[in-house]
């Protein structure tokens, strides 16, 4: 029994995040605004994050800094117990870009931003604290990026990944007349690529834009810290190294961005995030007897994105939007380690822009909706809400 409960602390048992699964998909103010409706109608250095073609938007050097933050508020109801609810975890993954355009064909810059961030907080009475407790996950990409453009109506843009992973997890171990923690710890690097294209279909009317991103495979590496752990079972339960293999999913984003008029803009977005490469996760420890890999079977999932832009005046720009994100964890392995829902979503935010310098502030409200899980011993569902408010500062030279 001991080693079953100690077996199954995972290294991305990360709990809530803003997107399905454990993605964060808002790296910026104006693309929180939009509900991340950015693949055809993102034209700055925050492109990099969202389809890297489109940087040759920039008419010479175009700078973002900003923030992201959700405020969850999340609860499981099992079968046969009492409602319960996660203390609120803020996750404020930071995004910074940097875009220089060389000549009127070629564009080059670098951005760093956190697409998949989460963090739980169950309560210390949660009746499966030693399953899911506290856990913090980020994985930080560093993206150089170049875009040319052959054609006035056509771009193509490239970027490498280069991916930190780290992650910080608590869990507690039932001895039955006493209760031991486990704190883990640990980082990992991976590498992987995105590429773009953006085609004008009517001029100053209609375009296409499609971004690609690679799954990165991030080996995690680490150290488990035992405490408060009874005699008879210190001689097995001694800190050691940990390790754990994640592939963080893939996506392919397809958008269309459509200008009916001089000031009002409409996009519309569909991505598919390929989250079939998540089948397993568990940790392994340097003694074997400790190491049991679980397994998840997430599938590949289409959200649905639409964002609508109206400039009430040169300076000052209007948006909404909506998302709907279905959960790629099926509900037989949907487990309070890695809560998770189908989710439906609002958006509204405003972009101030005083050349050269601008500021994109954008509000978000996710519905995290009635989603039930039927694995054996944690039937029940889970559901509730989270607010996302980002903020980006930029400057732009012409």
């Amino acid at each position: 029994m001991i080693k079953k409960t100690l077996s199954v602390v995972t290294l991305l048992a990360a709990g809530v995040s803003h997107a399905a699964g454990f993605a964060f998909d808002t790296h910026s103010g104006r693309a929180t605004g939009l509900s991340f409706t950015t693949t055809a109608i993102t034209h700055d250095s925050t492109a990099i994050a969202f389809n890297v073609a489109n940087i040759l938007g920039v008419q010479k050097l175009d700078i973002a800094l900003g923030d992201v933050t959700t405020l969850p508020t999340v609860s499981f109801t099992p079968t046969d117990k009492a409602k319960q609810t996660m203390d609120t975890t803020v996750v404020p993954p930071p995004h910074v870009f940097g875009v220089y355009r060389l000549n009127e064909q070629l564009a080059a810059g670098v951005g760093v931003f956190v697409p998949f961030a989460a963090g739980s907080n169950w309560k210390d009475d949660f009746p499966y604290r030693t399953r899911g407790y506290q856990a913090q996950i980020a994985a930080y990409y560093i993206n150089p990026s170049v875009a040319y453009q052959p054609h006035e109506r056509l771009r193509f843009g490239v970027g490498l990944d280069v991916v930190r992973g780290t992650v910080s997890i608590t869990r507690k171990i039932n001895f039955v007349t006493s209760e031991g923690t486990t704190e883990l710890g640990g980082g990992g690097w991976g590498v992987g690529y995105n590429a773009g294209v953006n085609v004008v279909l009517a001029d100053k009317l209609l375009n296409f834009g499609a971004a690609f991103r690679s799954p990165v495979t991030v080996t995690f590496k680490g150290n488990s810290d035992f405490q408060d752990i009874p005699e008879g079972f210190q001689s097995m339960l001694v800190d050691q190294p940990i390790q754990s293999k994640t592939t963080l999913p893939g996506s392919l984003n397809l958008g269309f961005g459509f200008t009916p008029i001089e000031r009002l803009t409409i996009g519309f977005d569909a991505h598919l995030s390929l989250w079939s490469t998540f089948d397993d996760f568990g940790v392994e420890f340097e003694n074997p007897g400790l190491t049991e890999i679980l397994p998840k079977n997430w599938k590949d999932t289409w959200n649905f994105h639409l964002g609508i832009e109206y400039a009430v005046t040169p300076n000052i720009a209007l948006r909404v939007g909506g998302e709907v994100d279905p959960t790629p964890s099926p509900g037989d392995t949907l487990t309070p380690d890695l809560p998770d829902f189908n989710r439906v979503s609002a958006s509204v935010g405003v972009g101030f822009n005083f050349a050269p310098f601008r500021a994109d502030l954008g509000y978000q409200h996710v519905r995290l909706l009635h989603t039930d899980s039927t694995v054996a011993g944690f039937e029940g569902f889970y559901n509730g809400s989270a607010h996302v408010m980002g903020l980006t500062l930029g400057y732009t030279m012409q």
